[in-house]
């Protein structure tokens, strides 16, 4: 559901500080139950060959679209393209790449050797002291490779200060939107992006099944962080989030900051990832711990579980995003939830473009015409909130085949069998 690291940490620790500081040994206690799981078989990291396959398909689209050169800020724009990984921060760490030739990083000097580190494509490192404009570097590139005056597109993530400065180093210059290249690219994961997809969703299962497995009462989000942490660090993965959300919190998509503990009868719903080689997982899972779900809680369980089947139904080659979330919009309505975005009911879309960043385009949301095809990769969670009581989200990923979608992990049969 989430997709920023920074936010979910920041929240769990804000809102389970105190429940973590009085609980060290259970989290030692789960930390030790990992140790048993056994690893996942991860597959190779994405290939120089393929990098350089994708920057041959850049090339390709700017001709196409009339853009001389497209600029990729630090980010997971600038490790799909490059293989540089780099923070964001006031100095400019970027990537210009051309539609002729190899394309230059962009790096303050005493950072070129970090950077260099990961860097997995021929490209000539152009490095800027402290009192010195970056942006001149770019420009003078552009000059270079004659074309400052073309368009030059900007990859979405792209901070506005660097098209204001570079126009100011170019005056005259014709900023586009770089969607047209870098979002064409990333909307269209290949064999290889798609395994280790497949590693991080199998990592991720698994660490929850061990973690709902450990449920007991008085436990908290961090109790359940914890377990579910370690052992996606035994099985393999690197940890991204693990929201926990227990009873009333449920029905709040991205939590609360009151406290919360389990006790027989407790809505629990994880939503958890991990990254495998930088590409992510995202699965939500809902049960009631220590005694048989009441009507309700099945009722709208049920009704979750029928909403990803309706959502998987209607994603067919071709058809706009947006009408997998209209497909579902309309039964829960009909259901008496809403109406659109309303509550009880689904205040979110119904799922999120997904890959090397947990929330990515395109979007499962209503008006999204971005038409499906194949190799792109979902969300799948339409979840049911009832404010004050409960909410129950179940969230699979899949990727679109010729034949339609296929899911990286099974959605479970009921809810007495959350995790099968």
């Amino acid at each position: 559901m989430m997709s920023s690291l920074v936010r979910r940490r920041r929240f769990l620790q804000s809102a389970g500080a105190l429940a973590a500081a009085l609980t060290v040994p259970l989290g030692r206690t789960f930390a030790a139950a990992a140790e048993a799981l056994t690893p996942v078989p991860l597959p190779p990291p994405i290939s120089q060959a393929e990098r350089l396959q994708r920057l041959a398909k850049a090339k390709t689209l700017m001709a196409q679209n009339g853009i001389g050169a497209v600029i990729v800020e630090s980010g997971s724009s600038l490790d799909y393209l490059t293989g540089v990984q780099w923070h964001r921060s006031e100095r400019l760490t970027a990537a210009v790449i051309p539609a002729q030739g190899d394309p230059i990083i962009v790096t303050p000097f005493f950072e070129s050797p970090s950077v260099k580190e990961t860097l997995a494509v021929p490209a000539e490192i152009r490095t800027w002291d402290e009192d010195q404009e970056p942006l001149k570097l770019v420009a003078d590139f552009l000059r270079e490779r004659g074309v400052a005056g073309q368009p030059v597109g900007f990859e979405e993530t792209d901070r506005y200060f660097i098209v204001d400065r570079l126009g100011q180093q170019l005056p005259g210059l014709k900023s586009v939107s770089g969607n047209p290249v870098v979002r064409a690219l990333r909307l269209i994961k290949s064999p290889a992006e798609l395994a280790l997809m497949q590693a991080a969703n199998d990592i991720t299962i698994r660490a929850m099944r061990h973690a709902g497995e450990a449920a007991r009462a008085g436990m908290t989000p961090a109790d359940f962080g914890a377990a579910i942490d370690a052992a996606t660090t035994v099985l393999g993965g690197s940890p991204e989030f693990a929201l926990v959300l227990i009873d009333e919190a449920a029905a709040l998509p991205h939590g609360s900051r009151r406290p919360q503990l389990v006790k027989r009868g407790s809505t629990i719903l994880f939503d958890c990832g991990c990254t495998v080689h930088g590409y992510q997982s995202d699965i939500s899972r809902t049960f009631v711990w220590g005694a048989a779900p009441s009507a309700d809680q099945r009722k709208v369980w049920n009704q979750v579980h029928e909403g990803q089947q309706i959502a998987i139904r209607a994603a067919k080659i071709g058809a706009p995003c947006g009408s997998v979330d209209d497909a579902v919009r309309t039964a829960y309505e009909s259901w008496g939830y809403g109406p659109g975005y309303k509550l009880p009911g689904l205040s979110h879309r119904t799922g999120h473009g997904i890959g090397m960043d947990g929330h990515e385009p395109a979007y499962l949301v209503h008006g999204d015409m971005t038409p499906l095809e194949r190799g792109m990769c979902f969300s799948d969670e339409p979840g049911i909130y009832i404010p004050g009581k409960f909410g129950i989200r179940l969230e699979d990923c899949w990727y679109m085949t010729p034949s339609g979608p296929k899911f990286f992990t099974e959605p479970p049969p009921s809810i007495d069998r959350p995790f099968s």
